[in-house]
């Protein structure tokens, strides 16, 4: 009787396995630090353990859009990972996928898809936002512009390093930025998207505010095209216009390194107006409240 008996035994043995009390002992700090997964990889993560991002540099989310990308989320899923970064709590920091966190939440989903990787400094994370989104999300020109802008103002690039940043020749940059000294009335309407990127371009060539609100009025009245558009902006320049002497040439190749260099230094556009009689004017570009502030600061900084 005793031969079964240990059988028995021995089989139960193979079976229920002893748990070893030893994991349940180890603080949950290290528990959680091995369940971290790598920078650099994608994983899904709880959409609770991510944050929003502090420095999100998108304003606006159209209903509708939002509406279809949750109904493709029910379809097929989340096809496209965010991007986050580990804060030091263990928790996550979203830097790009605004939209499809806010339509994963909204379907229901607990998880979604994220690309991991590492962010050192505030302003690395302001440029990697702003670039991720300008590269995957659906941003109309003024959101463009302002992304432009702060990365300028707040990180410190120059329209040349800007442009090469997101893939763009520096005349596309500026062109952007330009649509920040409009109105505001006509970049409320760029960004509903009453206006067109050619009628806004157009209308920035337009030195006065009350005449770029009077062709902005026409525009929207009688529904013109972009053509229409820059034949009254130029008929309104060429009446607006006050001849000015033209400088001697061979000051031309002089004026035009001075600005280019005073551009590269101020990170803005330089215009340098030089006039027969010696005389003349520096025009420097500021976008915003902070960009004048940083072109201030950098002044103030020269020693004389």
């Amino acid at each position: 009787m005793s031969k079964p008996n240990r059988g028995l035994g021995k089989g139960l043995s193979a079976l229920i396995h002893p748990v070893d009390p030893a994991p349940a002992a180890a603080p949950p700090a290290a528990t959680a630090e091995r369940e971290q997964p790598d920078s650099g990889t994608t994983t899904a993560l709880e959409i609770s353990r991510i944050r929003p991002n502090p420095l999100q540099p998108r304003a606006d989310f159209d209903p509708q859009a939002l509406d279809e990308l949750k109904e493709s989320i029910r379809l097929k899923g989340v096809i496209q990972a965010v991007t986050v970064h580990r804060t030091e709590d263990g928790m996550y920091e979203l830097i790009s996928g605004e939209r499809r966190i806010r339509a994963a939440t909204e379907v229901g989903l607990r998880t979604i898809p994220a690309y991991i990787i590492e962010v050192s400094t505030r302003e690395e994370m302001l440029e990697l936002a702003l670039i991720e989104n300008l590269q995957r999300e659906h941003l109309n020109p003024i959101e463009i512009a302002i992304s432009y802008q702060r990365l300028m103002s707040d990180v410190g690039l120059t329209p040349d390093d800007v442009g090469k940043k997101v893939s763009k020749d520096r005349t596309t940059v500026v062109n952007f930025l330009r649509l920040l000294r409009l109105p505001q009335k006509i970049q409320e309407a760029l960004r509903k998207g009453v206006l067109t990127m050619g009628h806004a371009r157009a209308l920035a060539g337009l030195a006065e505010e009350t005449m770029q609100l009077r062709i902005f009025d026409k525009i929207v009245k009688k529904d013109l095209n972009v053509r229409q558009t820059e034949k009254l902006v130029r008929e309104a320049g060429k009446t607006a216009a006050k001849p000015r002497p033209a400088a001697p040439n061979r000051y031309d190749s002089n004026v035009t390194d001075l600005a280019e260099h005073l551009q590269r230094v101020l990170g803005t556009r330089v215009r340098i107006q030089h006039h027969a009689d010696g005389r003349g004017e520096i025009q420097v570009e500021f976008y915003s409240d902070d960009d004048l502030g940083r072109l201030f600061d950098l002044m103030k900084s020269i020693r004389t």
